[in-house]
């Protein structure tokens, strides 16, 4: 069960990294910040990768980046951009809605995710695990109309929608990541150094393209928790990527038990930014994680 404790460890990666993105993100650009976050994930893994060309890093070493094939290279460009594009509409999402309603919003993704896994790896969930997803879609439902005591609409707020899209989004990134990992036996140092490079490639087009036009009215700040989101992020993947190179690792479960880091994001928001009707958000939180708890529990 050693993925189990990977993914449990990149669980708690994940809850600080969404709390350093809403600290970032209040009153600040999402493009910027997106640039350079990615530019320090990059830097952190850049060192690793030279050391690895010239042999100061050892093939058996857990630091070592492996050359990959083209095709490799054109999967992780394809990962990439699904990311990138996943992390824009959340970006936006969490910029102008409290964290209280966007982390129980990215607790669904093991959902989304679970469902791609029975039509694309043929998995399929119990009874147990079936109803853990009607339980969570019940909590799901009782949540919105928790929102909309903040007069947040859920059908027809468009940053809620960034945020599911962003989510639904990031759900068929699960999937591929599956692929790349398991399927087409990428090596995770190397996935987390190309796709990083990749990433801050692709924002530099859309900085110039969509903000720069709109910098005086959306200006950039600088703040030190911004470089840390690219930190946090690499810890995360790095974990999350040891427990998918495990042949008895299953997508529907490892995201499941990823997301569980919407627990440490709620808290946090209530503690550090102070938001409201945390105890109504709290207790449909509690019932979308005991969803996503049943379903781990009928896989034991």
């Amino acid at each position: 069960m050693q993925w189990f404790v990977l993914a449990l460890i990149s669980a708690f990666c994940l809850g600080l990294y969404d709390v350093l993105r809403k600290y970032s993100l209040r009153n600040n650009a999402v493009l910027p910040i997106l640039m350079v976050s990615t530019l320090t994930s990059g830097l952190i893994l850049c060192p690793m990768w030279i050391m690895s060309i010239t042999g100061h890093i050892s093939t058996d070493s857990w630091a070592y980046v492996p050359q990959i094939s083209g095709r490799a290279h054109l999967l992780l460009m394809a990962k990439a951009a699904i990311v990138l594009t996943s992390w824009i509409f959340v970006y936006y999402g969490m910029k102008n809605l409290p964290l209280s309603i966007v982390a129980p919003i990215r607790a669904t993704a093991p959902i989304w995710t679970l469902m791609g896994a029975l039509i694309i790896f043929s998995e399929r969930p119990n009874g147990i695990q079936w109803i853990g997803l009607l339980v969570t879609f019940l909590f799901f439902f009782l949540f919105s109309i928790a929102g909309k005591r903040e007069g947040i609409k859920f059908a027809t707020n468009k940053w809620v929608w960034s945020v599911i899209i962003g989510t639904l989004i990031g759900a068929g990134s699960a999937l591929f990541d599956k692929h790349i990992i398991s399927l087409a036996h990428i090596p995770r140092m190397s996935v987390l150094f190309f796709y990083s490079v990749y990433q801050f490639i692709m924002t530099i087009p859309l900085l110039f393209a969509i903000w720069w036009p709109t910098r005086k009215s959306e200006p950039f700040v600088w703040n030190q928790s911004i470089p840390l989101i690219g930190i946090v992020i690499v810890a995360a993947d790095f974990f999350y990527y040891g427990a998918l190179s495990d042949t008895d690792s299953m997508i529907s479960l490892i995201s499941p038990i990823r997301r569980s880091n919407s627990i440490i994001s709620f808290l946090l928001a209530a503690l550090i930014f102070h938001e409201h009707n945390m105890l109504r958000k709290g207790l449909c939180l509690i019932g979308i994680m005991a969803g996503v708890g049943i379903i781990i529990w009928g896989s034991l």
